[in-house]
């Protein structure tokens, strides 16, 4: 699935697909909880194809800000009409610089 396919299908996906086993992973592991994860999907966000994981299915890297302004590194799959979040946590110093800098670029963009 490319890129911009997968912008067209987040935008009409708006349930979530949560893993039994994965369903407290991220709080315990990383502080992050569900409804968190689940945030960044309805803000700003950008979204990256992980080639390297995309061995059964197409798996997803998305940078992404909660409400409460915080940059998640969520790594995702999308079954059927659903997102199901594989992983998320707090995005690291350069994750944050990228999605600052697409952000800004995208912020000067629309002002033109």
């Amino acid at each position: 699935m490319y890129i911009m396919d997968i912008y067209e299908k987040l935008k009409r996906l708006t349930e979530f697909d949560w893993d039994f086993g994965n369903t407290d992973k991220n709080v315990a592991k990383h502080k992050i909880s569900n409804s968190e994860s689940e945030e960044v999907f309805f803000n700003p966000n950008l979204v990256l194809a992980d080639e390297k994981h995309s061995v059964a299915e197409d798996r997803f890297f998305l940078l992404g800000r909660t409400n409460q302004e915080i940059i998640l590194f969520v790594v995702f799959t999308v079954r059927g009409d659903k997102i199901r979040v594989i992983s998320s946590r707090s995005a690291s110093r350069k994750e944050k610089q990228i999605y600052n800098c697409r952000h800004n670029n995208e912020k000067r963009n629309s002002k033109i």
